[in-house]
């Protein structure tokens, strides 16, 4: 099959958050599988020639390749890419992002055609690539070249929509037909993501159980009617993990390899976790750790209610990420109140983040809601036992083999869970038995992208 796919950010050119981590790992896979694919992304300012080896193909198009032969189309435009971040400025979302992204989608389908790449499949990722599939089915509709094209959409998380000012529409160069609404209008207003999911042929989300939970209304983000129409068509797939970067065994970020075979040396990390983060150097007491955005989405409005009693408890905590400053002030208070329980790092820190995965005995991620979460599949790769709230991957991913599960969102039910944690932790014989079940797990994107490629294939037969 050819593939092409199309996404506002890939690692390792650009990237905010793990969308481009699964649009730069998908086609490594699909090309290993022997599928022919292409990536097409705006060219930011952050893409530098000297950086990627890139080569021209005309004035606004250059190239990057990756993996053995996977072509990295770059769409360049000064006016609307030559900036410093990819969607937004101090002051917010960039005011003319329906132009940046609308001209990108125009861009790729021309270059699909200029390279004369008949794609089976436009695989286009959240809102930013949404006008994609609405062009295909409009502009292009009688063009011979796209005739067999077929695209699949994959939301990454359901709350960022591309809403746009109705009296931007004309913009778009399209008829105002389409902006009703069944398809393009929302409350009023220009909906890309909308857009997106009723012209794609095929939509997917990152879990099984959060392509369930967005056709509900607290979590649909006012488009669980449109996806409940379309629940034929919408299906889950589990993102994958990078095993080449998460794997304890070669890690160069941690103080000691290892894997099932020599699971003991995992507690050489958690003494050299203990030293970094000033905590007594205590082999009894559980280590419990989160790396993270501190946000309410990520639990942290339980978690602030709940804090004073968790430090309380017979355990250490580590904690490492930047977010809300309301969050930041509560967990610095807490830092001085409980020195010798609590280590924070208010910032981001790549090789203190592999340390924790790798030193801390369990992961605490009580997430009010995400859509597939990589935390908690690192974790398990680390012989870390995960506690987490039973909600989108969450759900899909821990259960009572490998780790510790609240299905109710309150702080009463997340220290609970906790208590119950430490309580089997001082188990050894069974804990080593969890520690083992979860480094059995596989997430590869090998098994991921089987699943995409029979996805694709059911919608070439239509």
């Amino acid at each position: 099959m050819k593939i092409a796919i199309c996404a506002s950010e890939v690692v390792p050119f650009a990237k905010t958050g793990g969308l481009a981590d699964v649009a730069g790992a998908l086609p490594l896979e699909l090309e290993k599988a022997g599928e022919d694919v292409i990536i097409t992304l705006p060219k930011y300012k952050a893409i530098q020639d000297s950086k990627f080896k890139i080569k021209r193909v005309n004035e606004d198009i250059s190239y990057s390749v990756i993996g053995k032969d996977i072509k990295v189309y770059f769409i360049e435009n000064d006016k609307y890419y030559n900036r410093d971040n990819l969607y937004m400025d101090k002051k917010g979302d960039y005011p003319d992002n329906l132009e940046r992204f609308s001209y990108y989608c125009k861009r790729t389908l021309e270059l699909l055609k200029e390279i004369n790449f008949k794609a089976d499949i436009i695989h286009l990722h959240d809102w930013q690539a949404s006008l994609i599939p609405v062009y295909l089915k409009t502009l292009y509709s009688g063009d011979l070249f796209f005739k067999d094209t077929k695209t699949v959409i994959t939301i990454h998380n359901i709350g960022y929509q591309g809403i746009f000012p109705k009296e931007e529409f004309p913009k778009l160069g399209l008829s105002w037909d389409i902006f009703n609404m069944e398809m393009l209008e929302f409350y009023g207003k220009i909906n890309l993501l909308k857009g997106g999911i009723v012209f794609s042929d095929f939509i997917t989300t990152v879990s099984p159980t959060y392509s369930k939970e967005i056709q509900t209304k607290e979590f649909g983000f006012g488009l669980e009617g449109i996806l409940s129409q379309r629940k034929d068509r919408l299906s889950g797939i589990l993102n994958g993990l990078d095993y080449s970067i998460w794997n304890p065994e070669t890690d160069k970020f941690i103080a000691k390899n290892f894997s099932a075979r020599n699971i003991e040396d995992k507690y050489k990390n958690k003494k050299d976790l203990q030293e970094i983060c000033h905590l007594p150097l205590k082999d009894d007491v559980p280590v419990i750790g989160i790396v993270s955005r501190l946000a309410e989405q990520k639990g942290f409005d339980i978690l602030a209610e709940a804090i004073d009693k968790i430090c309380q408890l017979d355990l250490q905590l580590v904690i490492l990420g930047t977010g809300e400053l309301k969050y930041h002030v509560l967990l610095e208070k807490i830092v001085k109140k409980y020195p010798r329980v609590i280590s924070l790092s208010l910032k981001f820190d790549d090789v203190l983040a592999h340390k924790i995965y790798a030193g801390v005995d369990i992961f605490l991620m009580p997430s009010k809601y995400e859509p597939c979460g990589l935390g908690q599949l690192i974790s398990l790769r680390y012989a870390t036992i995960p506690i987490v709230f039973k909600t989108g991957g969450l759900a899909d991913t821990v259960n009572s083999d490998n780790g510790f599960v609240f299905e109710r969102y309150n702080k009463e039910d997340l220290v609970k869970t906790i208590k119950k944690a430490i309580q089997a932790f001082k188990n050894k014989g069974k804990w080593t038995i969890l520690m083992q079940n979860a480094m059995q797990c596989n997430f590869s994107w090998q098994e991921s992208a089987a699943k995409y490629i029979a996805l694709y294939e059911k919608a070439i037969k239509g």
